[in-house]
């Protein structure tokens, strides 16, 4: 975050310096022996193995200035910094998307200093892009041309809002774990309100079903993002990272041009709003989720191949600390962690990826072959409990283990989706989407906490929902089972849902409104 003045300490003259910064500038050299006792405990720190954070500020400066003239050097070049305009622009994250940055971030800087002058809070803000959002996909809802337009004007100011929210907690230094929790939940919310509010505008308009479109663009962003989470996670701290394919996407960075190609091909969320925003105003529903997805799926591929590339030709030595996050991150339940008690520990370091693969595929395959009403699809999903049991007997450090959690996802919620799809019930798709946005905040708040470095939630909850494999086994039994009831399985996917949801929210909201919640926040500007 920004600093607005900082204390530079003057070694040799015992006095203190002004400054406006917590590094030296080039060209602001120390005196010849000047040593402050901040950068001994930071080489003490290095000596130890403790990571140092040693922030780049850039025209930000600092000295340790050894006599008069040199400290009055140094105060003529602190009080050449304009600290507002700096303050301005370090409330803007340095690594954001094409559109973000030169679309967005120009004035919703300024916004957020307008905010902050009024004793505006981020939390506040936050709640605003919310509720923008909200008013949006009821716009959608409407059905109507004037009702898709100004929805795609609103999905806008709920982004310039979302990014207002972050500035102003940067601009004055405005950190919570509320906030926080805030800010990672509702970007979901919003876009899953926004797909259903589509969805109910398609209906209304002409009559257009195009619930199984919008549940397909919530279930491929969500596996997208956890390809992101469980490879970051696996790579956080390896050692031994040297990759050609690193080597060469760290070439390209240096290559201004392609570093904003790059960030877009991902469809990072600026990038895909603004794409929603403008389809939403100008063309139809049907057509904004096939290009969304078609969008998402290219933009899936791209960074999964760059990764699976990379993880294959890299010599890295995973930890055991990224192990148990993508553990934590395979949501495994009772059912599975009875088989990987008693499954033999393979000697493949594939094996827990192509065991993960071969259970996706077997239950994806199956419950789209046979259909709604059919056991099959449950003969199917208890080969795949055997499975996902396998896949994680042995700790993930395998250079594709990675890949358990987003194939476990895939699975889980591919079977719903497909399900609710051909079971031609009126009311299963909506249910469904409400049960996967169930369970998907799960997913995303067990990563959200990990980041924090509190770990998943706990592990009687993730017990009592199920786990991925007992969710995929309840669904497709009660497919089977309801398939001759007229809104049997409509009702038993709603109670689902609202179950998981009274569960999973609870326990949520005591974690981040306690003391002990981490704040979590992202300042990489990595596209999400």
């Amino acid at each position: 975050g920004a600093a607005s003045s900082a204390d530079a300490a003057a070694h040799a003259s015992g006095e203190y310096a002004e400054s406006r910064s917590r590094t030296r500038p080039s060209g602001t050299a120390a005196a010849p022996g000047a040593h402050s006792r901040v950068d001994d405990l930071a080489a003490a720190l290095d000596a130890e193995g403790v990571p140092v954070h040693r922030p780049e500020l850039g025209v930000l400066v600092a000295a340790v200035p050894a006599d008069a003239l040199s400290r009055a050097k140094a105060q003529d070049a602190v009080d050449a910094v304009d600290d507002e305009r700096v303050r301005l622009r370090s409330a803007v994250k340095s690594r954001d998307g094409f559109f973000t940055t030169f679309c967005i971030s120009p004035y919703s800087r300024y916004i957020a200093r307008w905010c902050a002058r009024r004793g505006l809070t981020p939390n506040q803000v936050t709640t605003a892009s919310l509720l923008t959002a909200l008013i949006a996909a009821a716009c959608a809802a409407t059905g109507t041309r004037p009702g898709f337009v100004s929805a795609g004007v609103l999905l806008i100011a709920s982004f310039v809002l979302d990014c207002t929210d972050g500035q102003l907690a940067r601009y004055s230094l405005q950190y919570s774990t509320l906030g926080a929790w805030l800010d990672a939940t509702f970007d979901r919310a919003k876009e899953y309100a926004y797909y259903a509010g589509l969805a109910l505008g398609a209906a209304r308009a002409d009559g257009d079903d195009v619930w199984a479109l919008a549940l397909g663009a919530m279930v491929l962003q969500t596996c997208r993002h956890v390809v992101d989470f469980a490879f970051n996670e696996a790579n956080h701290d390896a050692t031994g990272n040297t990759s050609p394919t690193a080597a060469l996407s760290g070439r390209l960075d240096s290559v201004g041009w392609t570093v904003w190609v790059r960030r877009m091909i991902v469809l990072p969320i600026g990038e895909r709003w603004a794409m929603i925003a403008v389809l939403t105003a100008f063309t139809t529903p049907r057509i904004t989720f096939y290009v969304l997805l078609v969008g998402c799926a290219l933009a899936a591929c791209y960074t999964t191949a760059g990764r699976v590339l990379r993880s294959l030709t890299r010599r890295a030595e995973r930890t055991d600390r990224a192990a148990h996050a993508l553990a934590e991150l395979a949501d495994t339940g009772p059912l599975a962690e009875l088989v990987a008690k008693a499954a033999p520990r393979g000697p493949s370091s594939y094996l827990a990826p192509l065991s993960a693969a071969l259970g996706a595929a077997a239950v994806l395959a199956g419950t789209a072959a046979a259909g709604f009403g059919s056991w099959v699809p449950v003969g199917c999903a208890v080969l795949y409990v055997v499975l996902a049991g396998v896949a994680v007997a042995a700790p993930l450090k395998g250079p594709l283990d990675w890949l358990v959690p987003p194939l476990f996802r895939a699975a889980e919620y591919g079977v719903i989706l497909i399900l609710a799809a051909c079971s031609e019930v009126n009311g299963a798709l909506p249910a469904a989407f409400g049960l996967i946005a169930a369970v998907a905040y799960h997913h995303y708040d067990t990563v959200y906490r990990i980041r924090g470095g509190t770990g998943a939630p706990p592990h009687l909850l993730v017990r009592a929902i199920g786990g991925h494999e007992g969710r995929t086994v309840a669904v497709t039994a009660a497919a089977a089972l309801l398939h001759h009831r007229n809104q049997g399985f409509t009702i038993a996917l709603t109670a689902l849902a609202a179950a998981l949801a009274l569960a999973v929210l609870t326990e949520s909201i005591r974690f981040w409104v306690s003391s002990g919640a981490p704040a979590v926040h992202d300042e990489t500007g990595e596209p999400a």
